[in-house]
């Protein structure tokens, strides 16, 4: 089955439809039409898969694919032109250019957190550079991919586009076909799996994964702000997202005046009971309950720790005073759990940040800019947002990728399209002007030598596009 959908792509893609530039716009004006039709069904989907808000959908990944998808439409025509390059004296008269071409057929695994901006971002990106690109949605959120398997082939080419569905056994039998780029979003466990099957063919790999991202708060900032945003980002969708802050690092005398001002906007935002909260989503499956309630072991919470099997509920949960080495700290959480950790100041954030994994996202709340800007440059992440947490995600002109173990590659907007395409390099040459060449062709002499050489040496000679 695997096989002969891949076939079918890889014979779609040679048929050479995907190339043009009409086909391209025609297929990303569809994208944008399906999302802006099924809207509610799509909201719905993710409500009886995680119970997401239905205000929160659209907000989340709605809205970010839409404009994604207008993004490309608009620079499609100067993403794929030709691009000049600088010459010497040798390539004076030539056409010299890199031109973006599709690399081939795609793989787009995505991830059941955010089940279409995860899914689709990708593909938008492969589309606008000409790709075909089999698509294999998440197995675990099983309502958005029943629908989006029922959607696409309504919207898209059915033959460049496939949905293909299942589990582990699936995405093992789709790794194993040769493709020409995997994009894969999940875990650094899955992630180094993909990279071995990918690497038996030598396919370049992007790989979305995630880690520990930590959220440094300063002494001195505005804390109740500080909290507020820190709060949203780590409890919206119950915690599953790859770049939510995953631990607090701050000085032990604002720890409970950080405790106390998170209480009061888990009040504001989810009432005194979160499980009632129509704005408060779910833990995906039994088994990630059951792996978020053991990490929490052994813990007396300040804030939150009720949970409920049945409905794969945890309440918004914060933990104090955690050791750094404990079980806790060192594996990504992914669930909504914030320990807090405390250090004596920023140089020992920084070095608690560098001598672990190099997180996925950094967060570092602080008034004075100057301290902010030295904590990034002492320190690595996929990407940083001062102030705030995961907005710099929202940003088509920000590439989004890992670093390390957090991943490798980076895509949104036109990143995607560059990560989707080969730069072929390109030199049109005249057959004329041959005593030009005289230089380079034996036998060789000291003068030839040097004409040579003064031809050769760099110098910034710039062509329009050809």
């Amino acid at each position: 089955m695997e096989r002969q959908v891949v076939q079918r792509a890889k014979e779609a893609f040679l048929s050479g439809r995907a190339r043009g530039l009409e086909f391209r716009l025609q297929q990303l004006h569809a994208l944008q039409s399906m999302i802006t039709e099924k809207e509610t069904e799509i909201c719905t989907a993710l409500k009886q898969d995680i119970n997401r808000s239905q205000y929160d959908t659209p907000l989340l990944e709605l809205i970010g694919i839409e404009n994604e998808i207008k993004l490309a439409i608009e620079k499609i025509a100067e993403w794929t032109a030709p691009r000049p390059v600088e010459k010497n004296l040798l390539t004076i008269s030539d056409e010299v250019y890199v031109q973006p071409e599709p690399l081939g057929v795609v793989l787009i695994i995505g991830a059941w957190n955010y089940p279409w901006a995860l899914t689709l971002l990708p593909l938008i990106g492969a589309i606008a550079a000409g790709n075909a690109a089999v698509v294999k949605p998440s197995e675990l959120s099983e309502c958005s991919s029943l629908l989006l398997r029922a959607l696409l082939p309504r919207y898209l080419d059915k033959d460049l586009y496939p949905v293909v569905m299942g589990g582990a056994a699936e995405t093992q039998e789709l790794l194993r076909l040769r493709f020409d780029h995997v994009f894969y979003t999940g875990s650094s466990a899955v992630g180094k799996l993909v990279m071995e099957a990918a690497a038996r063919h030598l396919t370049p790999v992007t790989l979305e994964l995630g880690g520990k991202s930590p959220c440094y708060i300063d002494k001195d900032c505005d804390i109740r702000v500080a909290c507020r945003r820190i709060t949203w980002g780590k409890f919206v969708n119950c915690g599953q997202t790859c770049i939510a802050p995953d631990y607090i690092l701050c000085e032990p005398c604002i720890q409970s005046r950080v405790i106390e001002c998170i209480r009061r906007t888990l009040l504001e935002f989810y009432g005194a009971d979160p499980k009632c909260s129509a704005d408060y989503s779910r833990i995906i499956n039994q088994r990630h309950f059951t792996r978020i309630m053991s990490l929490m072991e052994g813990y007396t919470p300040v804030v939150g720790g009720q949970s409920d099997p049945s409905q794969c509920y945890i309440a918004p949960t914060v933990l104090k005073d955690v050791p750094p080495h404990s079980r806790l700290m060192q594996e990504e959480i992914f669930g909504p759990v914030l320990p807090i950790v405390t250090v004596s100041d920023m140089d020992d954030a920084i070095n608690f940040i560098n001598e672990r994994e190099k997180p996925l996202a950094l967060y570092i709340f602080c008034s004075n800019k100057k301290e902010a800007k030295r904590m990034i440059e002492e320190t690595t992440s996929g990407g940083v947002t001062v102030n705030d947490v995961m907005m710099h995600y929202s940003l088509s002109s920000l590439p989004f990728g890992g670093v390390g173990q957090s991943g490798m590659g980076s895509y949104h907007g036109k990143h995607t399209f560059e990560r989707l395409s080969h730069h072929r390099a390109c030199m049109l040459r005249s057959l004329n002007m041959e005593s030009v060449n005289l230089a380079r062709y034996p036998p060789q002499d000291r003068v030839s030598w040097k004409t040579g050489r003064l031809c050769l040496l760099r110098t910034r000679m710039r062509q329009s596009c050809p």
